[in-house]
């Protein structure tokens, strides 16, 4: 089990990840889980809504069905959706989502990188910094998670594994002030 992650969201995960590998709409089915993973995130209306238990299970089955529809949202996360309805497992789906990345990310070979910029940054800057992260990992895939750190700055920091590429101000002025700062101590001993 993951850290963090409870065995049911875990388990929910692995079998749509599974199902939707089987049934050849992996690709899919991931776009749909990322769809409802942003909404949850940036729609607290919905959220809130979704994740209340005193309101009625029809109601929140016929707000996921629109939001499935407008999407155009693959039937096996429709029907996984509902099963989570019924199961009274909304609550989870936060969670569940980010159980499912990890499961994809396994499963297609993708290593995942924090993207700490000062700003945000354009998606043409992100493409290329993941393609020369990838030649300097040899990873298949990267997947870039963009978050915004005005501490840097300027520049970026990407962080993956147990490495980091420090491209910031910041990151430089504390490389100087270290430089300096063994300089000075070496001169007074």
């Amino acid at each position: 089990m993951q850290v963090g992650k409870s065995e049911v969201s875990e388990s929910y995960a692995k079998a749509l990840v599974e199902l939707a590998d089987e049934k050849g709409k992996l690709e899919a089915v991931h776009a749909d889980v990322d769809a409802v993973s942003s909404l949850m995130k940036e729609n607290k209306k919905l959220s809130d809504l979704i994740m209340n238990p005193i309101v009625d299970a029809d109601k929140k089955r016929a707000v996921l069905a629109k939001i499935a529809k407008e999407a155009g949202f693959q039937q096996y996360t429709v029907n996984f959706l509902n099963l989570l309805v019924e199961k009274d497992r909304l609550s989870l789906v936060p969670e569940i989502c980010e159980c499912f990345e990890d499961f994809y990310c396994q499963m297609t070979d993708t290593q995942v990188a924090t993207l700490r910029s000062a700003v945000k940054l354009e998606q043409e800057q992100q493409f290329l910094i993941a393609k020369k992260l990838q030649e300097l990992t040899g990873s298949k895939n990267i997947k870039l998670k963009p978050v915004i750190d005005s501490s840097l700055i300027a520049g970026f920091v990407v962080e993956y594994g147990s490495s980091q590429i420090d491209l910031s101000i910041r990151g430089q002025i504390e490389r100087v002030a270290d430089q300096l700062t063994k300089e000075m101590t070496a001169k007074l001993a």
